[in-house]
């Protein structure tokens, strides 16, 4: 996808950019596919969990298949989508028996293709999902399990892909977009090829309402808070926070703070930890 520019009309418009539609199939999406999205806002119970959540434009769910246990049955892509609610794109599924299913879109797919899913080899083209004991060695992947049969958990967000880096026994090593190297069982499943819509962390929002419209409300900086709101706060004009290390707004080291439990289940199938900028 490509990054679209408006002429300057407005102040808002000339810092603004979107992403252009022009290869997304114009139809309304499957009404059977589809859910309302319930509003939250960012609670849990009743109380706030994320902060800085709320109001956005009404959407619409689609329900999508990261399993795609329907084997060694093809299927048609009968359109690629917008979804409001991920930057990246999906694709409109029709089998031979005439189901139809949501999925993640790869890069390169176009309406008309032909994709599999199988528990045996496949063609090594983006769309075909197989387990990873049968994909060779190099090849990007995306849309990755963690347990076999439980769903995609790993890579699926927009221009996302991760690189089948060895076979060793029952485990296969996967180096992911953030620089890990981690163990997955090799019977777990994955798609080929790269997810698609790289170009959406290029986009430019440009002024606060299209924010709004995402479901954010605005963030507040803590040094200009009060001292009895923030560990920031306090001060005459434009101070400093005043201390060694950023804090949240209930005291804790922020920004920057491994916040991974140490003695957590899965650190044994950690090989390499991801990047850390300064470190």
């Amino acid at each position: 996808m490509a990054i679209k520019r408006y002429k300057p009309t407005t102040p808002g418009r000339r810092k603004s950019s979107v992403n252009t539609t022009k290869d997304l199939t114009q139809k309304r999406p499957e009404k059977s596919l589809r859910v309302i999205k319930k509003r939250k806002a960012g609670r849990s119970r009743g109380r706030i969990a994320v902060r800085h959540r709320g109001g956005g434009a009404k959407r619409f769910i689609r329900i999508i298949d990261f399993k795609r246990t329907k084997f060694d049955v093809p299927a048609t892509v009968t359109a690629v989508e917008y979804d409001p609610n991920r930057g990246a794109h999906i694709m409109l599924l029709q089998y031979e028996d005439g189901e139809k299913r949501y999925s993640l879109a790869p890069q390169t797919i176009k309406e008309g293709d032909k994709v599999i899913s199988s528990e045996k080899e496949v063609d090594l083209t983006p769309g075909n999902r197989t387990k990873l004991k049968n994909i060779p060695v190099g090849l990007d992947l995306h849309d990755i399990e963690l347990q076999p049969g439980a769903g995609s958990r790993m890579v699926r967000g927009a221009g996302g892909s991760a690189r089948l880096r060895a076979l060793e026994g029952k485990y296969a090593l996967i180096k992911l977009p953030s620089g890990e190297i981690r163990k997955v069982l090799a019977e777990c499943s994955a798609t080929l090829g790269q997810v698609s819509n790289p170009d959406h962390n290029l986009v430019r929002y440009g002024k606060a309402g299209r924010t709004r419209h995402r479901g954010f409300r605005p963030t507040v900086r803590g040094k200009v808070m009060n001292p009895c709101d923030h560990p920031h706060g306090g001060g005459e004009g434009s101070t400093s926070i005043g201390m060694t290390h950023p804090k949240t707004p209930w005291g804790k080291h922020a920004l920057g703070v491994r916040t991974r439990k140490s003695k957590k289940f899965s650190n044994k199938f950690i090989v390499k930890r991801r990047y850390h900028k300064g470190r």
